[in-house]
């Protein structure tokens, strides 16, 4: 999986290429065409995408297979495109927000100013500016672009110590002849996405939206060798979920216990020392910290938890784990623990006990985020906003109805 560490690593590697980038492409032309006539393709190392550069430049190892880098000999003038695949195992970025953010946050980028919109073939939502960006000490002026296809996000960029109206028009050249091949990705799941199983999907649409996978998408990710591998990995880290026996054994633990029987019994346990629902929180804090040794953010946390407690009754966070069960059915089908029918099988049954328990969506994410506090000892603000983010989306998960007759469609 793709991590934050790893996208801070190559970007900053591509800031070592970046920073020194001074002339023209292609130096005298004036006009695409002529640029074009210096120009040859250059292509990521995975040939998902590709734009023409200058035929003398040579590529730039940027240690990430669908990002291209490359500059001249001298390393006096340098380009890059920076493609950040938006769904499966291989996914890099949930929203153009993110890749913004993310880019401009390493390369210091400043002065920006909206620019003219180049034309590049298949790409949507295209916004362009200029700006300075700094590298290791260097800042040079820039061209950047931004935009998206049905398979990606993208960021292009051209760096010069001083940025010309011939620089624009050359890198405009070079998007001009932007090429996207993205990949077939091979999918096991066979079964039609009925509504059915769309409703499974949204039970748990807010972590794979976290994780930037594909809510539509039964498990977050196509089924195959390569997500395969990433989900096992996956179990085994968060969940010590190595094969059949312990996927079933934990499963079983999440339908019959889970967090909410914790909760539960140190819910009680308060009320045996004498909480009530009328104990102000202070005071119970005050008990926790002198009487039991709570450090401050454990005092509070489980101060917290009482409230729910005392509004909601013992079934407080059973969202939480029903949400949970439901996600670990997806991913057991994808690590290949379960089969298609026995994982939706499972699914199906779990979905017919927990949609009883709630009115509504909202009821159910409400129950969902106040166990999510409980579990990490915080606030679930971030994944509140990934909630109203996705109902607000043109393909939100949450418009399959809640109270559907749900029915096995496979």
């Amino acid at each position: 999986m793709f991590t934050q560490k790893n996208r801070h690593q190559a970007l900053v590697f591509c800031l070592t290429a970046l920073s020194a980038a001074a002339i023209l492409q292609g130096c005298g032309a004036k006009s695409q065409e002529d640029y074009l006539s210096k120009m040859k393709e250059f292509s990521t190392p995975d040939k998902t995408a590709s734009i023409y550069l200058n035929q003398d430049w040579q590529e730039e190892d940027l240690q990430m297979d669908c990002w291209l880098g490359a500059g001249t000999k001298k390393g006096d003038k340098a380009a890059i495109l920076m493609q950040f695949p938006k769904s499966g195992s291989n996914a890099l970025a949930g929203s153009m927000e993110e890749v913004t953010t993310l880019l401009e946050s390493n390369y210091n980028v400043s002065d920006k100013k909206d620019a003219e919109v180049p034309s590049i073939p298949g790409m949507s939502n295209i916004s362009a500016f200029t700006c300075k960006m700094t590298a290791d000490g260097a800042t040079g002026g820039a061209y950047l672009i931004y935009g998206e296809t049905d398979y990606a996000y993208y960021a292009l960029s051209y760096v010069a110590n001083n940025l010309k109206d011939g620089d624009i028009t050359s890198f405009k050249a070079s998007c001009s002849k932007f090429h996207e091949e993205a990949p077939e990705i091979e999918d096991n799941f066979t079964s039609e996405m009925s509504d059915t199983i769309r409703w499974f999907n949204a039970s748990y649409a807010i972590l794979t939206k976290a994780n930037n996978w594909d809510y539509n998408l039964f498990g977050g990710v196509p089924a195959n060798d390569e997500s395969a591998a990433t989900i096992q990995q996956l179990l085994t880290e968060w969940w010590d979920v190595t094969d059949r026996a312990t996927a079933d054994e934990t499963l079983d633990w999440i339908l019959t216990e889970g967090h909410r029987a914790d909760f539960v019994e140190n819910m009680q346990t308060l009320e045996g020392v004498g909480v009530t629902a009328d104990t102000p929180t202070e005071e119970l804090i005050t008990l926790l910290t002198d009487e039991y040794s709570f450090d401050d953010e454990e005092a509070q946390t489980y101060a917290n938890a009482y409230g729910m407690y005392t509004q909601f009754g013992e079934n407080a966070i059973s969202g939480w784990d029903y949400c949970r069960a439901m996600n670990l059915l997806g991913y057991y089908f994808t690590a290949g623990y379960y089969t298609e029918q026995e994982a939706l099988d499972k699914s199906l049954e779990i979905a017919q006990t927990m949609q009883p328990l709630f009115e509504s969506w909202d009821d159910l994410i409400d129950s969902y985020l106040r166990g999510y506090e409980y579990w990490a000892g915080g606030d679930s603000q971030e994944r509140r906003a990934i909630y109203e983010d996705l109902k607000a989306a043109g393909d939100n998960p949450y418009a399959v109805d809640f109270k559907m007759n749900l029915e096995k469609t496979w």
